[in-house]
């Protein structure tokens, strides 16, 4: 008996379970969570590299079963309202039934600020949710740290503010005020005034790229490098005034709504828009992505609330708004706010519905609003059920359950970091800093092969590669006075350089016209005088 059969027989048959489970465990977690395909260890003939390939393949083994067995740490649906029967809707309860229901700490974090003079306000939370930042139409800039209700700055800049976001962290701020963008810092002092970026109506922060875009008055799209402070690029939309502006958080590419009811989606490194949509029958009012990446929902002037499919660039399901939608924004778990009027809206389950291509959501998750403030913007705060409205009377926080993502990543981003963690991290993410030549529709470009370099670089090695000359291919196509060669001195000839192209070009045309002299000649004397009489022989004598 073989040696590995004798082993197997002398097994008992609860080891055989046990193995069995172990490597049904093991495919499973490769299939979710694995890197790839593994290394045939076999075809490799060098010991020492066969050997560290080996020690390679069971690390990634044991980080698969390890994320497996994290699981059981992650609830998958949890914290959401649900009726206990089929006439009850959740949107129908309110704010203060939840703060009963749930705990005290919970229910600190439902709060009001009234702000009645210098709205309508704009709200911004920092990438970890820890800090508030409110900007008033009228000049009043406040921030925060929520939680604690402990204020960190507060300004009074006496000009108009269009918007206002956070950079990296909580140290820095970016204003749209009348005129240009500045930024301050986190005690409220002046530091920079970025005069390249004049009349901003909105603002964006690229935080993998350190790039602060702002949407101009006048129509372009401008980024400037944070970390240095240079101007990265200045883009013309040409579509007039911008209505809307939002980022892709999966790719960093921006999204631009215009009056005449069209997206258009840039990067820094084109000076035309990569995609065009027409996505509403009215002026764009707001725009929102998923974390994803993939789903877009927008609002316009025309009262519908559209979901698109950004992957496809296809509209799956649209609804109707009462009033134009102001203001959208998504949560980390894919729930919807959408402010209108004097009502805000929270929809849930319309990335489920158009992955399934299933019908229409019928009734949103939840609703607030309707004591005449009139919405200005919302915006969910990460890692928490909680959802900032602002709006023309102040700042109001509201729960809604099941919002927040509980399972955050702390070495992307710590909402319970500590002074030191923060300037760590600052570090970090400079050092890792992903340059703007990098933003494309498709992120996942890096670390591929490209096959066709790759294929001309292997041309250009071989011993008898000669490059391809475009003179050449000019030469056999077509013949006659509309011929490309033609075409190609007519349109050379309007300049004064005359560089080695043109010259062969122009070797190239007199041997072609000495080939048909002497074959016009040759013609001639074979048909005769007589019969030589036609118009392209007497061309002939004239040369």
């Amino acid at each position: 008996m073989a040696p590995v059969a004798e082993a197997v027989a002398k097994r008992s048959p609860q080891e055989i379970i046990e193995a069995r489970e172990a490597k049904k465990r093991l495919t499973d977690a490769t299939q979710k969570y694995g890197r790839g395909k593994a290394v045939q260890l076999k075809k490799i003939r060098d010991k020492k590299l066969r050997g560290n390939l080996k020690v390679v393949e069971d690390r990634y083994k044991t980080a698969a079963l390890r994320a497996k067995d994290a699981e059981i740490l992650l609830e998958n649906e949890s914290g959401f309202l649900e009726p206990e029967g089929e006439l009850e809707r959740t949107y129908k309860v309110r704010q203060d039934e939840i703060k009963e229901n749930v705990g005290i700490e919970v229910a600190k974090k439902g709060f009001e600020l009234k702000l009645e003079e210098l709205g309508p306000y704009r709200a911004d939370y920092t990438r970890n949710g820890k800090n508030l930042l409110l900007a008033g139409r009228k000049g009043h800039i406040a921030t925060m740290e929520w939680r604690s209700g402990k204020l960190g700055c507060e300004l009074q800049l006496r000009e108009t503010i269009r918007d206002a976001k956070w950079l990296h962290n909580n140290q820095f701020f970016a204003v749209a005020q009348k005129k240009n963008v500045y930024i301050y810092d986190h005690a409220g002092v002046e530091l920079h005034c970025l005069n390249k970026h004049i009349e901003a109506k909105y603002l964006e922060f690229l935080p993998y790229h350190f790039l602060l875009a702002s949407a101009a008055n006048s129509g372009f799209l401008k980024y400037t490098d944070t970390s240095t402070g240079q101007l990265v690029a200045e883009l013309p939309t040409r579509l007039g005034s911008p209505t809307a502006l939002c980022q892709n958080p999966w790719n960093a590419i921006l999204h631009v709504g215009h009056q005449n009811g069209t997206v258009t989606l840039w990067s820094p490194n084109s000076q035309t828009a990569l995609v065009k949509a027409l996505v509403h029958r009215g002026p764009v009012r707001s725009m929102a992505i998923d974390r994803q990446g993939r789903y877009m929902v927008s609002t316009g002037q025309d009262m519908r609330m559209n979901i698109w499919d950004i992957r496809m660039f296809k509209q799956v399901h649209s609804y109707s708004c009462y009033q134009p939608g102001s203001s959208v924004s998504i949560s980390d778990r894919g729930l919807t706010a959408v402010g209108w009027g004097t009502q805000v809206s929270v929809w849930k389950g319309l990335f489920d519905a158009a992955a399934a291509d299933a019908e229409k959501v019928q009734s949103p998750y939840m609703a607030w609003g309707g004591d005449g403030q009139r919405i200005e913007s919302v915006k969910w705060c990460p890692y928490e059920d909680i959802l900032g409205v602002a709006h023309d009377k102040g700042f109001s926080s509201i729960i809604v359950p099941g919002a927040g993502e509980p399972n955050f990543d702390s070495t992307e981003v710590n909402p319970y970091e500590t002074t030191k963690q923060r300037q760590e991290a600052e570090v970090k993410a400079l050092l890792n800093k992903i340059q703007p030549e990098m933003i494309s529709l498709d992120p996942d470009f890096v670390g591929k092969i490209d096959a066709i370099s790759d294929k001309k670089r292997r041309e250009e090695r071989a011993e008898d590669f000669k490059p391809k000359d475009p003179i050449e291919k000019l030469k056999n196509r077509g013949r006659g006075r509309n011929s490309a060669l033609r075409k190609y001195l007519r349109k050379r000839g309007k300049t004064n350089v005359i560089d080695e192209k043109r010259l062969k070009a122009e070797a190239i045309q007199k041997e072609r016209t000495s080939q048909q002299h002497e074959t016009l000649r040759h013609e001639r004397e074979q048909l005769g005088p007589a019969l030589a009489r036609n118009s392209h022989y007497k061309e002939l004598d004239s040369l």
